[in-house]
């Protein structure tokens, strides 16, 4: 059995799918509402990181450990949910981590560097997935740049070497179903770097009109993204993202994702096509 915590997440939904498409039958979901999983067609439990019961892994051979999304809760929950599955005898944890997380610079780094750690102490056999920085994360700024005249941010020069959610979850899915995967770590990262610049060159072609990238300081950008209405820790941090990526934290040229996946990774213009096929229905 292969259970996947945060299965109604926007990874998690796409993992579900990509396993079914492997030929995967023996599914658990594990989330916070079963109610909510009833559409993945796969059976479900009630999952809570911050009090994850051990009973709910019960008969579960691997379970596909989906980093939480409470930045500052993580090593915490991380660690009682790898009790938990030790309690429960599951015998092989794969994680999705940060691309390159003993050494990077984001304020991300730490907690997933002490789930790592928790890993390879529990005993439990784990695959840890570092995946890079998700294309989506940029592309859910596509409305607003369109609307602006300007894609925003702080990033400079620095080379991004994203790839979408749904090239990671392939990622996941050929670990989860395959063999020989145990004591490794991979990191995951797109083909093709850019920078911001080039996303904007590649928006305003699609988009048949001119989108220049504004760059600024990481302070004003944090201002701007409070000013569009993210709460100032969140801005700060989001910002702070882009400052990392400047000086390389989100460029990796190791090609482990399209070596996992047997194919190449999504490139940014056919990410950006699709981001961009809502906007123009």
């Amino acid at each position: 059995m292969i259970a996947v915590t945060a299965a109604t997440g926007q990874l998690g939904r796409i993992l579900v799918a990509k396993l079914k498409e492997k030929g995967a039958t023996d599914l658990l979901a594990l989330v916070r509402s079963p109610a909510k999983a009833a559409d993945l067609g796969i059976p479900a439990k009630a999952f809570d990181y911050d009090a994850p019961d051990a009973s709910a892994l019960a008969g579960v051979d691997t379970l596909m450990l989906i980093s939480g999304s409470e930045i500052g809760q993580r090593e915490r929950q991380h660690k009682a949910v790898i009790a938990a599955a030790k309690e429960a005898g599951v015998g092989h944890i794969v994680y999705t981590s940060l691309l390159h997380a003993g050494t990077s610079t984001l304020s991300l780094a730490p907690e997933h560097v002490a789930t790592e750690a928790a890993l390879k102490d529990s005993g439990i056999a784990f695959t840890i997935l570092r995946n890079g920085w998700y294309t989506e994360n940029y592309l859910a700024s596509v409305p607003s740049a369109l609307q602006h005249g300007a894609f925003a941010g702080a990033a400079g020069d620095g080379r991004i070497s994203s790839a979408t959610r749904e090239d990671y979850a392939e990622a996941a899915a050929a670990v989860l179903t395959g063999g020989g995967h145990e004591g490794k770590t991979y990191e995951l990262s797109g083909d093709a770097s850019y920078t911001l610049a080039d996303l904007a060159a590649a928006l305003s072609a699609q988009a048949g009109k001119q989108i220049p990238y504004a760059d600024m300081s990481v302070e004003d950008y944090a201002g701007v993204l409070e000013g569009a209405g993210f709460p100032a820790p969140v801005a700060a941090a989001y910002a702070g993202f882009d400052g990392e990526a400047a000086k390389g934290a989100l460029f990796d040229d190791g090609h482990t994702l399209s070596t996992l996946i047997h194919r190449p990774t999504t490139s940014l213009a056919d990410a950006l096509k699709a981001a961009l096929a809502p906007v123009a229905a």
